[in-house]
């Protein structure tokens, strides 16, 4: 009674938020494509004199070029590295440099990659001469000059990232600072230079060990995403393959840059205490420089059906960890927000389904949840189930407890109160995610770029609203079935002198699941 009691309670408190702020919105917001087909969207907010924005490039991992895996990760740590006026001495002369560098490491690949023929002696002197360039291209670099300015400028928060579905860039200013900030972001995309390229190249696979060689459940996910993408690129590891970290360079960056990074491909959100007045004309100064060019081809391989399970089993001495994922649709369908509805059911919190099962009830696991989204959004992707064991619990229990929730699903009707919670946390989670300035510019930015209409993050309120126990039911039973899952196992293995103790269970015994 107590729990339906704060359950309306705080229903009875977010609509009217809710209301208000769609209709608040319209009024505090603009949107313009420039001429050059940059979308940008300005939203005023008068609670300090600062501003955040939020620039959304929609390529990701997911457009790497064949045999280039890890590029559009690897562009995003280029753009902080600056441009023909920022981050030299001397543009004009480390210009030279840097196009013989870039002759030099072509010549380094060919001799490299000959499957017959290749002389050892010449290709050393070919490393030699490419890294002696890169050595003087070095006295011409300003190192962190770009960062340096916005932080001296009082920018807070700088960052960016690279997922599967597009590159994000990000901080906040004081609003004293908006046309710096103008120039700085429009600067980085209108004159990119790949200063330092192969350093930098160097500093992702180190991240790349750091992530995958030397974390067991990243080469886990790393092979489970590979076996239940067999086509499209979600099966390709954003970070990129070794080799492939070894081997693409710095004029295949630029490449990348120039097809992906044209301003129809862009969205920007400004979001702060602007004027538009003032704000528009120092938008339209800066930005309308960036040059027009073709929307980039975003047709990429389909997956094709999937027929039967797969499974994917690591033996580690590691933590054990299960993992199941089923292919759905992208967020374009019209049952996103049913599997909105369905994570929520069973992650949402200490009254999940599977917390409450999993957690405390049968202290099999750790943690346990279930999530869309696996790798990305925009093309079909995975709905994913995990759990990790308790100490002296195994993935199998984990596996077992699952499926008895999977088949609840799809077998009985959630509650009347999980379905109200689901309803009711939709509501919570938008306004808090408009708490502020970078919340909001993050979100205007993702629904503008993935919807055309950054309203569509108020419609989905909407459309979750709708959503009914039949839908619940149907979705999970159309999706959980055998022949759509794909399993992966991290299994705990002890070390060897442990396996060589009298009654110990050889390796060996231990069979895939």
């Amino acid at each position: 009674m107590i729990r339906k009691f704060l359950l309306c309670a705080l229903l009875l408190t977010l609509l009217p938020m809710y209301a208000q702020d769609v209709a608040s919105f319209e009024k505090r917001i603009q949107v313009r494509t420039l001429p050059n087909g940059l979308t940008v969207i300005l939203m005023q907010r008068k609670e300090a004199p600062v501003f955040s924005f939020f620039t959304l490039v929609d390529a990701g991992s997911a457009q790497d070029p064949k045999g280039a895996s890890g590029l559009a990760h690897m562009f995003e740590h280029m753009a902080f590295k600056g441009t023909d006026s920022i981050g030299t001495t001397n543009y004009a002369a480390e210009k030279i440099v840097l196009e013989k560098i870039e002759k030099a490491y072509a010549a380094y690949i060919a001799e490299r990659d000959k499957r017959v023929g290749q002389d050892p002696k010449k290709l050393a002197e070919l490393e030699k001469q490419w890294q002696d360039l890169t050595a003087e291209a070095e006295k011409y670099v300003i190192r962190n000059q770009f960062p340096d300015y916005i932080e001296r400028n009082g920018g807070v928060g700088l960052n960016a990232s690279t997922s599967e579905d597009d590159t994000t860039y990000y901080y906040s200013m004081p609003v004293n600072r908006l046309e710096l900030w103008s120039y700085l972001e429009s600067e980085r995309f209108l004159q990119p230079v790949m200063r330092e390229f192969y350093k930098e190249r160097d500093v992702v696979y180190e991240e790349r060990r750091m992530r995958v060689e030397s974390n067991p459940i990243g080469r886990l996910l790393e092979q489970f995403q590979s076996a239940a993408f067999t086509a499209h690129p979600y099966g390709t590891p954003g970070i990129g393959w070794p080799s492939d970290l070894h081997s693409f360079s710095a004029t295949e960056a630029m490449e990348f840059y120039r097809k992906y990074y044209v301003p129809t491909n862009m969205t920007i959100a400004v979001v702060g205490d602007i004027e538009f007045a003032k704000t528009w004309p120092v938008i339209e100064k800066y930005f309308g420089r960036l040059p027009k060019r073709p929307q980039p081809d975003e047709a990429l391989t389909t997956e094709p059906p999937q027929t039967s399970e797969r499974q994917v089993v690591l033996r580690e001495m590691s933590q054990p960890v299960y993992i199941e994922g089923y292919h759905r649709p992208d967020y374009r369908n019209k049952d996103d927000v049913v599997y909105d509805a369905i994570s929520d059911v069973v992650s949402n919190g200490r009254t999940s389904r599977l917390y409450r099962s999993l957690v405390r009830d049968k202290r099999i696991a750790l943690q346990a949840g279930g999530f869309s989204g696996l790798p990305g959004i925009k093309y079909p992707h995975l709905f994913a189930f995990y759990g990790i064991p308790n100490r002296e619990h195994t993935a199998d229990e984990i596996r077992t407890a699952l499926r008895v929730e999977i088949e609840r699903l799809k077998n009985e009707d959630i509650t009347d109160d999980e379905l109200q919670m689901v309803k009711t946390r939709a509501k919570a989670g938008l306004i808090r995610s408009l708490g502020s300035n970078s919340g909001l510019a993050s979100q205007l930015a993702v629904y503008q770029a993935r919807f055309g209409d950054w309203r569509e993050m108020f419609h989905q309120i909407d459309k979750i609203e709708k959503v009914t126990k039949a839908d619940i039911r149907r979705v999970a039973n159309a999706t959980f079935v055998d022949t759509n899952r794909t399993v992966g196992i991290l299994e705990t293995t002890r070390p060897a002198a442990a396996r060589q103790q009298p009654g110990a269970q050889s390796q060996n015994q231990q069979q895939p699941q």
